[in-house]
């Protein structure tokens, strides 16, 4: 048996106790207040978070990927953040992975004793051939997830560095990973129900590191996803509007470079830099790592 007393997540809280005699809006208003709590509790350690970013950026900088690990709700968000990085930032699909206990068919379904597997988060890695270029977060509510502990533990051993984000206390993975974070969002309003604040902020935080990360790789002008993939109408408009909003272009300007290039990030730096070779621009972009701003800045026929 699982000591979960100890677990600061199983906790009963006392605000919602009486919440299967409380009316529809009464219910809604104690998940509500407890929801306000959670941006809060990852406030005292935004500066952990920086340190995983910073290290996440070089990672991928020098040629790694980012993985996630996590069973249940944990891995569930671990894949979303991953799936969502391609079409927002234009990255590889196996630039960012998201490993889940149980494979792809527990994003749908339970898949009993997965998480308590502590052999399959290494066979799952291994399949990835791993490397130490590589970094791996490790996602648990609970911070003791066999599944999660036995993959930090393989990471670590072969020289790829580790991060782990738990919303427990004194975390066994937060004792393993190079880069523990720990964001206390005390006990649910649903006890032992980690999907609800537990979840919300291992999201927030999965937000951040993958978003800020791809900031610091060059993926984002201002505040515009300018390697975001045209997949669908509502991506190629926003594509659009993106190089009419950076360049003051029209919009038939902006669709004929976006045509020409089949990319946000080389339409801009045509106009602007009035470079029109392809070969010429990704000469100059990957001089820069990518880095529009830099490139633009540093180019001399931008004159900077």
């Amino acid at each position: 048996m699982v000591d979960i007393k100890s677990i600061s997540t199983e906790q009963r809280n006392k605000r919602t106790k009486n919440m299967d005699v409380s009316s529809t809006l009464e219910i809604l208003k104690m998940i509500n207040e407890e929801d306000k709590k959670v941006p809060l509790a990852i406030e005292p350690v935004l500066d952990k978070i920086a340190l995983v970013v910073d290290e996440v950026t070089k990672s991928l900088s020098n040629g790694g990927r980012l993985f996630y690990i996590g069973a249940g709700t944990s891995g569930r968000l671990g894949v979303l953040d991953a799936s969502e990085c391609v079409p927002t930032f234009g990255v590889k699909e196996d630039t960012v992975i998201g490993i889940i206990a149980g494979g792809d068919y527990a994003l749908r379904h339970a898949v009993e004793g997965a998480e308590d597997d502590d052999q399959a988060a290494q066979k799952d890695l291994e399949k990835f051939n791993i490397s130490n270029k590589d970094f791996v977060i490790g996602i648990a509510a609970s911070g003791r997830t066999p599944y999660v502990v036995g993959g930090l533990k393989f990471a670590k051993s072969i020289g790829a560095k580790t991060a782990s984000i738990t919303t427990s206390e004194n975390a066994v993975i937060s004792q393993i990973a190079d880069y523990p974070i720990e964001a206390i969002t005390g006990p649910e309003p649903l006890t032992g129900s980690t999907r609800m604040k537990s979840g919300t902020a291992q999201k927030l935080i999965l937000n951040m590191i993958s978003t800020t990360a791809m900031v610091k790789l060059g993926k984002v002008y201002e505040n515009l996803m300018i390697d975001v993939q045209m997949s669908n109408k509502k991506l190629e408009s926003r594509a659009v509007n993106i190089v009419v909003e950076v360049t003051g272009v029209d919009q038939e300007v902006a669709e004929k470079y976006i045509a020409k290039y089949k990319s946000v990030k080389h339409a801009i730096f045509a106009i602007i830099s009035k470079i029109e070779d392809v070969n010429e621009i990704n000469k100059i972009l990957n001089q820069y790592n990518g880095n529009i701003r830099e490139a633009l800045r540093n180019s001399m026929k931008f004159g900077g």
